[in-house]
């Protein structure tokens, strides 16, 4: 009789297991054939690197791990080819918040380890019981603990009322002669965590910064504003448990921008995912003194096969733009519609 691996040992080993095996080869979701290139994007310049964004990959722990081990195994094999200089995951790391999933979720992101930094923020998903975001209870640090990376040269340090958590946590980091720190918030983050994230950038005002956290930009190119908008953009933070406390302490993505980002002279950019219908959007804010931020939702897993593989790679060039072209590993394509192929401009942006 063939041995088969049990569900438990490919959740930890990543074993490669044909598509068509655990699919069948017609469920492997079909993309819009009138943007899609064939085979990766060019490779960097001269001068340029690449920063790739992992958004939600909840679905792959819950259904397609496949998925996501194809996504990091592909970043560490190309890491050299496309200077990759860091790894930036936006939050809903699983989907239901238990071992399972995380075993998933580590598995996948420890091949990683020793080749590629990497970022991570919780998502709502990543939150209590099955993932319904109730209160702040996560078993993130059971599987990403603080020791693991408190020893790493990009660590920068951890929320300071929570020094043993990952939940909140800046790293810094060198590429292509520029200096980067990045920030990366709980989901709905509370009023004195944001108040940390204010020293931690001020503190860096050489570095240009990047938030990532889960909720912040809506896919109709504003950002999340409880305020102004309510219960008509749906998932706003202040919807679940986390944010209906007795002082309801969340902030959205508006709530961010005035608090947090536009005070400081260095954000370059801030990513989240969360966010569902086309799962993309873009926001470029002016502050009060008149520096530009770009504000991105870049979210995969409405996808078949819970987002077939698909990641962002931001490549930096020395003329100070960005871009950005999504590319899914598992089907070897590259979207170029008009919302997965962009360029940004940081001529206008802080700390360069």
């Amino acid at each position: 009789m063939t041995s088969h691996p049990t569900r438990r040992q490919f959740l930890r080993t990543g074993a490669l297991v044909p598509a068509t095996c655990i699919l069948g080869r017609s469920a492997l979701g079909a993309e819009p054939a009138s943007s899609m290139q064939a085979g990766p994007p060019p490779l960097p310049g001269d001068g340029s690197f690449t920063i790739a964004v992992l958004p939600d990959t909840q679905k792959y722990c819950h259904a397609n791990p496949e998925n996501f081990h194809a996504q990091t195994r592909w970043l560490v094999e190309n890491q050299e080819a496309r200077k990759i200089a860091a790894v930036l995951h936006l939050g809903d790391i699983t989907d239901h918040n238990n071992p399972p999933q995380w075993e998933v979720a580590q598995a996948a992101m420890n091949r990683l380890d020793g080749h590629l930094p990497y970022f991570f923020v919780p998502g709502n998903h990543d939150y209590s019981e099955r993932g319904r975001a109730t209160d702040r209870t996560t078993l993130l640090n059971d599987y990403f603990p603080v020791a693991k990376f408190r020893k790493l040269p990009t660590f920068g340090g951890t929320y300071d009322k929570e020094p043993d958590s990952m939940v909140n946590s800046y790293h810094r980091f060198e590429a292509g002669g520029r200096k980067f720190v990045v920030i990366g918030l709980e989901f709905g983050p509370r009023a004195d965590v944001v108040r940390w994230a204010n020293e931690v950038a001020a503190a860096h005002p050489d570095r240009e910064a990047i938030l990532i956290t889960h909720a912040y930009t809506y896919f109709d190119e504003t950002r999340y504003d409880w305020k102004k908008f309510g219960s008509k953009q749906s998932w706003n933070p202040h919807t679940y448990g986390v944010g209906k406390g007795p002082d309801g302490d969340v902030m959205d993505g508006e709530e961010l921008w005035q608090n947090l980002v536009s005070k400081h002279e260095n954000f370059i950019m801030t990513l989240n995912g969360h966010v569902l219908n086309d799962g993309l959007g873009r926001v470029t804010s002016a502050t009060p003194g008149g520096r530009e931020v770009h504000q991105l939702l870049v979210n995969f897993q409405m996808k078949p096969n819970s987002g077939n593989g698909w990641l962002r790679l931001m490549e930096f060039t020395p003329e100070r733009k960005v871009e950005i072209y999504d590319y899914s590993p598992v089907l070897d394509q590259t979207n170029l519609g008009p919302q997965n192929r962009l360029t940004l401009d940081l001529a206008k942006v802080g700390a360069g």
